[in-house]
């Protein structure tokens, strides 16, 4: 491994060289960067690559450290052998504590080369930045994780309750196979835990570069399409008939368009926009209190909603029409059209209790609406008392003096909605923060700050010992 990190960092120009020749203030970040780079450059991706061999790359690390080969096992279906998952196990003093879980996932996007700027199967360091496939997502938490605990077998560090690693496959393609709901399906006592720390929440900067915002996720919505579709006999263009498939289906998509759905504010949402309005322009803060009356102010999240989208999206479930398919011929009536509707659902709230708004609101017998693929499954989000918040206040006080601490919930989907789904309350929580721009996750030259990577490892290390030698009240309900 020597040999290939030497050659990268040669072919790099001593990029990463020159960032690390001064002796760091943290002793242990040198192994660190070679751990996560070594992550990084192993191709995972559906189509070329293999998360079984980045799992068998951490693992080797773990047991370098001295965990016993027990405690860290590899498992995919036998039929899926490049899907590999690390399970490892750091036992606690109390077994009658289940453990805690740190969950990240290990499998990335497609990325070809002649679209990035650089080479995305190699980390390279500009800038302040790491730019790779994975950099960002979700390998900077899986190295973090596996990187605290190496760190904590070495310092033989002994928590009260056993702390859970689990690097899994197939969170970016869940449609052809993921780890986490094979595992929660056939062999629920892999991950078990009593509460699990995931991706989902990350941090903000502000315009100057300075953290401003530290995000902890609870809850997520449900994913859910739905496949609306319509048929007619056809005949001659010359011929129009009264009815027609493509009318009709666009007809039904402007009423659904025009349709929102109910407002519904839970825990995570309402310290959200309790926490943002005490940081916003005046105008968009009494917007956001607004909506958080009851009722809720229509017109505040109209108002909300073109400031800042992903607002509207966690206020209320959104479907919308992704996707259209009608005709066969420019001179024939059509057949069939076909439409895709993509649902972000709220919490709590069934899938089929959705699926049976569209159709009311479409208010067209002929279309049919079917759910695409297995239903989503509905979760309670999870209680964010003071066990779950207190430890990320006091960390991060520590590292980003007075930082907001501001609850979220994700309108978009990660394994969380498994171990929800399995009991096991699930929290989104990195201290890994952002510009405006992003990470570019799932686009081209995806990238994480230099500093914010080794600022959120710093903060996971102290935040998982914290909760380890703690029983949160709350997370083990």
């Amino acid at each position: 491994m020597a040999k290939r990190v030497c050659g990268a960092v040669m072919a790099l120009g001593m990029t990463m060289g020159a960032a690390s020749a001064a002796t760091p203030a943290d002793p242990t970040e040198p192994a660190f960067r070679a751990l996560y780079q070594e992550l990084v450059e192993i191709n995972t991706t559906r189509s070329s690559g293999s998360c079984t061999k980045a799992a068998e790359a951490m693992r080797a690390r773990l047991l370098a450290a001295g965990l016993p080969a027990n405690d860290a096992q590899i498992l995919a279906p036998a039929d899926r052998p490049q899907d590999g998952a690390l399970v490892a196990l750091l036992r606690g003093r109390d077994a009658g504590l289940k453990p805690l879980l740190l969950l990240a996932h290990i499998d990335v996007v497609e990325a070809r080369r002649e679209d990035w700027v650089r080479d995305p199967f190699k980390l390279v360091e500009e800038g302040g930045w790491f730019y790779a496939r994975g950099a960002s997502d979700d390998k900077a938490m899986a190295a973090a994780f596996t990187d605290s605990l190496v760190r904590y077998r070495k310092e033989g560090y002994v928590p009260n309750r056993g702390i859970k690693l689990a690097l899994t496959c197939g969170e970016e393609t869940p449609e052809i196979f993921n780890s986490v709901r094979w595992l929660t399906t056939n062999r629920p006592d892999v991950l078990d835990a009593g509460f699990a720390l995931n991706e989902g929440a990350g941090g903000e900067l502000d315009a100057s570069g300075k953290p401003a915002t530290l995000q902890v996720q609870a809850g997520e919505k449900v994913y859910q399409d739905f496949q609306l579709s319509i048929s007619d006999e056809g005949g001659h263009s010359s011929r129009p008939k009264k009815h027609n498939a493509i009318v009709q289906m666009s007809a039904a998509l402007a009423r659904l368009g025009a349709y929102q759905f109910p407002i519904a504010v839970n825990e995570a949402v309402r310290g959200y926009f309790e926490a943002q309005a005490k940081q916003a322009a005046p105008a968009v803060a009494a917007d956001m209190r607004a909506v958080l009356r009851d009722p809720a102010d229509e017109a505040a999240a109209s108002r909300l909603w073109d400031v800042n989208p992903g607002w509207n999206g966690m206020l209320r479930t959104t479907c919308i029409a992704t996707m259209v398919d009608g005709g066969h011929a420019p001179n024939a009536l059509p057949q069939k059209v076909t439409a895709n509707v993509n649902c972000r659902i709220l919490p709590n709230v069934p899938v089929v209790q959705v699926q049976q708004t569209i159709e009311r609101v479409l208010a067209d017998p002929a279309i049919r609406v079917a759910p695409v693929g297995e239903l989503g499954q509905s979760t309670v989000p999870p209680p964010l008392g003071a066990d779950i918040l207190g430890p990320v206040r006091a960390v991060a006080d520590g590292i980003w003096p007075h930082v907001a601490i501001v609850p979220t919930m994700a309108t978009g989907a990660t394994d969380g909605r498994f171990l929800n789904a399995a009991g096991i309350p699930t929290y989104g929580v990195s201290g890994m923060f952002h510009d405006a721009e992003g990470s570019h996750a799932h686009g081209l030259d995806e990238r994480i700050r230099v500093e914010s990577l080794l600022d959120g490892r710093r903060f996971l290390y102290q935040l998982v010992k914290r909760y380890a030698d703690a029983a949160p009240v709350s997370a083990s309900r």
